[in-house]
């Protein structure tokens, strides 16, 4: 395994950009991502001075005075874990009505502000906000990704890919949480994964919110990890405890808070009235998923029904993880109609550009696998741009205008 902080976010070009452009620059994701380890590498050129919210004195001194602590802070700062003292976002936004200099703070968090009202509204228009995920297969790979211009522009290149196979479960059950990376498969990442959600449940999701049945969370995930790419279903998570179908609900919502789940939101238009409305459940991290399900790499390839759905989840957190440092804005949805025709991600690209991606594990794809990206094209008319099914295969195919048949390793090889 490479030396993995040596691998290039690729990220850092629009936060550079971010910091020249606005006083407060967020960078948020999960724990142990690589938020710090990318801010201090940007601070260190800069020369930001690095102060963490996770040292007792210096949260303390924050909390008990925060205007105070924040006169007192050098020109360029890096202040890590924000989330830990919500207080300051208040006296943020008045040091920065006071100073409105580009670059004055970077900032970390490991909880979604924009999921916080009060926290996301008190810096509206002072603060440039960019998503960190885990590593995507391209910054491993070293790479970069243009697969989402490739799809957008309906043109794929001719060229033979060789098939991944057994490479497959190896990449979905490792992830991408860089210190999970750095151990082997087995005991000691399973270990990192177990020691991973105790931390964070103990810390982050007690400093979210006050519940009493913290031990309730690590069952609820690997419970949703079971389940991931499946349509979001609270009274069947809620059977399996003694707790009731809301607060289930808001647990899921907490997790969602420290980008552990994610809901899919389902695509809808106003010529079809027999949509699904329900949204997918998505794991944040197939390597985190797998860890919960104590499911190694061998495990999932000799098991079809548990690779597919995590086969999706990864490639919808690849597709995410394109889309957070793109030029262009992209949302993502899931279609499924009333006749379980459906297809697994549509992302929109602005106003009037949309696609869908449909996929499979097997090596082989038939014009019945486009049977959902036919039906997505039916309801979107003009915006629909490209269908594609990403399978396990060699070669680009065209199955007809706008849809191609386009191998999984496209997503990460340099085009």
């Amino acid at each position: 395994m490479p030396d993995l902080p040596l691998h290039k976010r690729l990220a850092e070009p629009a936060l550079v950009e971010a910091l020249a452009d606005a006083p407060v620059v967020l960078i948020h994701g999960p724990r142990q991502c690589g938020k710090s380890t990318l801010a201090r590498m940007l601070g260190d050129k800069r020369g930001y001075t690095y102060l963490s919210f996770d040292n007792d004195v210096t949260r303390s001194a924050a909390e008990a005075d925060p205007i105070g602590f924040l006169d007192g802070l050098p020109d360029r700062v890096i202040l890590d874990e924000i989330q830990r003292v919500p207080g300051l976002f208040t006296s943020l936004k008045a040091a920065v009505d006071r100073d409105r200099r580009a670059g004055r703070f970077l900032l970390t968090g490991s909880a979604n502000v924009l999921l916080v009202p009060k926290l996301a509204d008190s810096l509206a228009g002072r603060m440039a906000i960019q998503r960190l995920h885990p590593f995507a297969q391209c910054e491993l790979t070293g790479k970069p990704s243009a697969f989402l211009d490739h799809l957008f522009a309906a043109k794929f290149p001719a060229r033979k890919l060789t098939r991944l196979q057994g490479e497959l479960p190896a990449r979905i059950t490792a992830g991408g949480y860089p210190p999970a990376l750095a151990r082997p498969e087995g005991r000691r990442r399973d270990n990192w994964y177990r020691d991973y959600i105790d931390t964070l449940v103990q810390r982050d999701v007690r400093d979210l919110a006050r519940i009493s049945a913290l031990d309730a969370l690590p069952r609820l995930l690997r419970m949703a990890a079971s389940r991931t790419a499946q349509l979001f279903n609270v009274s069947d998570l809620a059977s399996s405890f003694q707790l009731s179908r809301v607060t289930i609900g808001d647990y899921v919502t907490l997790l969602e808070h420290v980008f552990l789940l994610e809901r899919l939101p389902p695509w809808h238009s106003n010529r079809a009235s027999r949509l699904v409305k329900t949204p997918k459940l998505h794991l944040g991290d197939t390597g985190l998923a797998c860890g919960l399900l104590g499911v190694d790499a061998a495990a999932l390839a000799a098991d079809r029904s548990q690779l597919g759905p995590l086969l999706e989840t990864f490639v919808y957190q690849e597709l995410r993880r394109l889309a957070s440092w793109h030029a262009r804005g992209h949302d993502f949805y899931h279609f499924r109609d009333r006749d379980q025709v459906e297809v697994d991600i549509v992302i929109e690209r602005g106003a009037t550009a949309l696609a869908g991606v449909e996929v499979k594990a097997a090596a082989t794809v038939t014009a019945a696998d486009f049977r959902g990206l036919r039906k997505l094209r039916e309801m979107a008319g003009k915006r629909f741009v490209a269908g594609v099914v990403l399978y396990d295969g060699e070669t680009c195919a065209p199955f007809g205008e706008g849809m191609f048949a386009v191998p999984l390793r496209m997503l990460w090889e340099r085009q």
